[in-house]
């Protein structure tokens, strides 16, 4: 795929509020990082408040996940969960627009020998989503060349943007679009490590339902199928925030052995297994805004019971007059 290219068409007047907004993102992005810390949990406060929608659905996965917990230990676990999704927007201003001297001192990489072994093989670097996903990959990115699957934005400045953002810190890095098998698979081939997070629900044509949490879950098994495909080692990636301002520490575990073992559903299950152990680790880290839990098995009810947002109309409908 060819590096974002800046062209005139991105400067027409309808995209003038967009470029504003970026240029603030940019501004406060300029600040020290504790001020940034601070402010992200302040504005966690603010969509506690009011991010009703978001708040109601990490309320109930983090009830269907953690049964165990008392109302009042999911509550805290909810307003540590809005606080670090609020701090992640700040953080990703800082992956992409943070002078590369400034990103010195930010990351503690752990296990980098794993994928240094590798030495021009592919390899499935196995993600999840954490809210310190998008400055986990500058860490990786300035310690060893990878290609990342992001999901291209409607907006072709703001995709101009985050495409630049997160592929500035290795000349060599490029993003696949997710919908791009075949990218993948010639990618893969060609000896490209790429880091792929398949633990959203991404509806029932492309998942097996597997246990997560205790809960059956639309799992996907792509994971499998680029493994095969590639013949390439799956390699978990995981990455948390230290306490304190310290910055963050981003973790190459060992390849998973003997996977894909040639039965999707016990390679979904060992996959999400792991999910579901690093997640316990750091809980309140991990993104629960998003229904995890959508796509139901047939005959099993809606878990959310949130009603669908109404779309808005883009014209109003011409009313044609009676004579």
């Amino acid at each position: 795929m060819e590096k974002p290219r800046f062209h005139i068409s991105l400067l027409h007047p309808r995209y003038s509020l967009t470029w504003l907004l970026i240029a603030g993102w940019w501004l406060i992005a300029q600040l020290p990082f504790r001020v940034q810390l601070v402010m992200g949990r302040g504005l966690g406060w603010f969509m506690y408040k009011f991010a009703k929608r978001r708040c109601l659905i990490a309320r109930r996965n983090i009830e269907l996940c953690f049964p165990e917990l008392s109302p009042e230990q999911r509550d805290k676990m909810l307003r540590g969960t809005i606080n670090s999704a609020a701090i992640a927007l700040f953080e990703t201003g800082i992956s992409w627009f943070w002078p590369q001297t400034r990103l010195n001192n930010l990351f503690q990489v752990e296990g980098l020998d794993h994928l240094e072994k590798l030495e021009g093989q592919g390899a499935l670097l196995l993600g999840l989503h954490f809210t310190t996903l998008e400055i986990a990959g500058v860490a990786i990115n300035r310690a060893i060349s990878i290609d990342m699957m992001y999901r291209p934005h409607k907006n072709p400045v703001y995709d101009y943007v985050q495409r630049r953002g997160r592929e500035r810190h290795n000349p060599e890095t490029n993003v696949i679009p997710r919908d791009d098998v075949r990218g993948t698979i010639r990618a893969l081939k060609r000896g490209r490590i790429i880091w792929y997070a398949p633990d959203q629900d991404y509806g029932p044509k492309q998942s097996i339902f597997a246990p997560f949490f205790g809960v059956e879950a639309a799992s996907v098994t792509a994971t499998v199928r680029f493994a095969k495909m590639g013949k390439v080692p799956v390699i978990p990636l995981t990455h948390t925030r230290l306490p304190g301002g310290q910055g963050y520490r981003v973790t190459v575990h060992p390849p998973l052995e003997e996977f894909p073992s040639g039965d999707d559903l016990t390679d979904v299950c060992r996959v999400n297994a792991f999910f579901e152990e690093q997640i316990r680790k750091k809980p309140e880290q991990y993104l629960w805004v998003h229904r995890r839990f959508k796509t139901r098995p047939p005959g099993e009810n809606d878990l959310y019971g949130i009603p669908k947002r109404k779309r808005k109309r883009r014209k109003a409908r011409q009313v044609q007059s009676r004579s």
